[in-house]
């Protein structure tokens, strides 16, 4: 088969997705490589790789090629998006793809060009980079192209991106690298100096996707979770129950800063497109949105609406990947495009 298979990716800090023209998301995996030090091999990728994190060995080191939602290791990520791009397609064809890949709208020029060259070098025949908030908002749905205004706010693992978008252009944006990523570090903090426990990344991002909340409820306060990790004291293994409230507390002052730079948002947008936003409502979208209790947040502290995605992980692979599709939208792109 020689059909070309082009594709949108959403290259994030810590889950990279890949959708497929015509066949949708078809790769959904954590943005980590598992590594030998001595001889340099890459040894796992994404899902296999990430349950290596916290339990190898000194000779094998897991982790991420990315930060902030840009390349921070460039070979690692290189061979990173060679494996996922090969997945993708596998070898069924021989034509090279046109990809779209998403960015946040704070990356610089340099960063930029380091996403186009990885995608080119692994395999790409031409590389289109979108704005994360724009791809997130195709993805959701919105209609861009209308001379209405639209919101957008993308809490990923690295980043967050906020924009106001219309007639087919960011009117204005924020990004912001504050995400899920800044969270988990904040629990692993929290624990650390109130229980004289060290945890792991991976302990804390499950109690924060197990009782991670933002608004006090009952149901949040009632919650609890274990935690297994090592006495700071002793050096020995000590188990926890923690609380919902505690947690809420840990994670209070990342969300106060995606609150902060929505709210911020809100203010410096023209009055006609703040009307429409009133109207149709902010739409949410990332991992982060489905945080308990951040669509309430956000809708208490800006007074409007909030809504939160149809899938809203997938927003940003799915948005790129329809761009393709989009002449219109293409042709924006690529006046701006580095390649």
């Amino acid at each position: 088969m020689f059909l070309r298979q082009d594709m949108g990716i959403d290259l994030g800090t810590a889950n990279t997705l890949v959708y497929v023209k015509g066949q949708g998301v078809v790769t959904n995996e954590p943005s980590v490589v598992a590594i030998d030090v001595n001889s340099g091999k890459i040894l796992q990728v994404g899902l296999e790789a990430k349950r290596m994190v916290g339990k190898t060995p000194a000779s094998i080191v897991a982790t991420r090629p990315l930060k902030d939602g840009v390349i921070a290791d460039y070979d690692i990520a290189l061979a990173m998006l060679k494996y996922f791009m090969g997945r993708a397609i596998g070898r069924r064809t021989f034509v090279k793809p046109r990809i779209v890949i998403g960015v946040p709208s704070g990356a610089t020029e340099v960063e930029r060009k380091a996403i186009v060259d990885a995608a080119i070098e692994a395999g790409a025949k031409k590389v289109f980079l979108i704005e994360e908030p724009m791809a997130s908002s195709i993805g959701a749905g919105l209609n861009v192209e209308e001379p209405t205004g639209n919101m957008i706010v993308d809490i990923g693992g690295g980043t967050t991106e906020i924009a106001v978008i219309s007639l087919g252009s960011i009117v204005l944006s924020q990004s912001i690298r504050v995400g899920g990523d800044e969270m988990d570090d904040y629990i692993v903090q929290y624990i650390k100096e109130k229980y004289r426990l060290m945890i792991g990344e991976k302990t804390a991002e499950r109690v924060k996707m197990e009782i991670g909340n933002v608004v006090e409820t009952e149901e949040a306060d009632g919650s609890y979770a274990e935690i297994v990790g090592l006495d700071l004291n002793s050096g020995l293994p000590r188990k926890i129950s923690i609380s919902g409230s505690e947690i809420r507390e840990a994670i209070a002052e990342p969300v106060s800063r995606i609150v902060e730079a929505v709210k911020l948002t809100v203010e410096n947008t023209p009055p006609e497109l703040i009307s429409d936003i009133v109207q149709s409502g902010i739409v949410i979208a990332g991992g982060g949105s489905l945080l308990n209790g951040m669509q309430e947040l956000i809708q208490r502290e800006t007074g409007i609406m909030v809504v939160i995605a149809d899938d809203p992980l997938t927003c940003v692979a799915r948005g790129a990947g329809q761009v393709l599709e989009r002449v219109s939208i293409l042709e924006r792109i690529e006046k701006g495009n580095l390649r």
